[in-house]
């Protein structure tokens, strides 16, 4: 079914329809110029947007349009998680080609509707336009987090331990199976791990609550754009240098399991790779021990990598006692 079948206020009310109904916190909802929301006294609203082209974010080939919709919310859902908020409520606006079928966008929306229910999140609005262009999905989230108590980046100090959640490169491993790997004998559960792990990421918003909560951490970043990146995102705004070891950086086991049958390092889809989506910051070293326990209770992996000490940048040390400077090679889209 093509849009112009149905019209523009159709296709609004067919993907609403994918939608789960608003929490009481909503008190105008989709429908009307503006949604109206009530916040809870004693917290901040935290506000992201992320925008997903076609062709540049996410290809037809490498994800399915339900997981596209999943992971479309997901990556503004950790945003939020690396302040140590609470998602609340979406606003999603799509630039659709006009010979998009309805299929899809509903498709979409199902997936939409699977991450807001595992994280608790409301869809109230958004618009639809058409374009001669690639199809564009763009997601603002507002969530919310205690007054004066967000987790940010540029406040890691000397003497810090530098900690990240889960495991990383599992994305990065992930879309190099799509791309190159399906003609390798690779196991089905390592096949079905690397694809969940690219095409549905999972947002650390229990950690980023919890690590809030332990008033142990001095600042936090999600894992959006390789590890590397977001290390200097924090070494830049704190003005420290973060010293990891490369021994201990945690990665997901089925890139590992994939790498040795592709010849490649698994630690450079760690550092460079990206969309793991993991939570990577800095904890007070007399308050570790205590978040390290509260993970482990919890179920969550939470693994020491290195220190913040005085000066600029990032070193990998690794196992030798070798030391390079590490730069971030994430994805960028203005460069040459």
């Amino acid at each position: 079914m093509r849009i112009h079948e149905i019209g523009e206020f159709g296709l609004i009310d067919r993907l609403t329809q994918r939608l789960q109904p608003p929490d009481t916190s909503v008190i105008v909802g989709i429908g009307d110029d503006a949604a109206v929301t009530a916040y809870a006294p004693g917290h901040h609203v935290v506000t992201t947007t992320d925008m997903l082209v076609e062709g540049v974010h996410f290809r037809t080939d490498t994800i399915d349009d339900r997981s596209l919709g999943y992971k479309s919310l997901a990556v503004s859902i950790s945003d939020i998680a690396a302040m140590g908020g609470r998602p609340r409520h979406a606003v999603i606006s799509l630039a659709l080609p006009v010979a998009i079928d309805v299929e899809r966008l509903e498709a979409l929306y199902e997936g939409v509707r699977d991450v807001c229910v595992a994280y608790d999140t409301h869809v109230i609005g958004g618009d639809v336009v058409k374009t001669d262009g690639p199809f564009v999905i763009s997601v603002t989230l507002l969530g919310e987090v205690e007054t004066g108590r967000a987790l940010l980046r540029s406040t890691a100090r000397p003497g810090d331990l530098v900690f990240v959640t889960g495991t990383v490169g599992g994305s990065a491993a992930g879309l190099d199976y799509i791309e190159h790997g399906k003609g390798l004998d690779v196991s089905p559960d390592t096949s079905d791990h690397l694809l969940r792990c690219h095409q549905r990421p999972e947002p650390q918003v229990r950690a980023g609550r919890w690590l809030l909560a332990s008033g142990g951490c001095t600042s936090a970043n999600d894992v959006s754009d390789g590890l590397a990146s977001e290390l200097n995102e924090i070494a830049k705004m704190s003005g420290v240098r973060l010293v990891v070891q490369a021994e201990q950086i945690p990665m997901h086991h089925a890139a590992v399991s994939y790498a040795k049958q592709r010849g490649r390092d698994p630690l450079d889809w760690a550092l460079f790779g990206g969309e793991d989506y993991q939570l990577v910051g800095t904890l007070d070293p007399a308050k570790a021990g205590d978040v390290q326990n509260l993970f482990a209770k919890e179920g969550l992996p939470l693994t020491i990598i290195g220190r913040v000490v005085e000066g600029r940048g990032v070193t990998l040390a690794a196992p030798d006692g070798g030391e390079r400077e590490i730069s971030p090679k994430g994805y960028n889209h203005f460069a040459e």
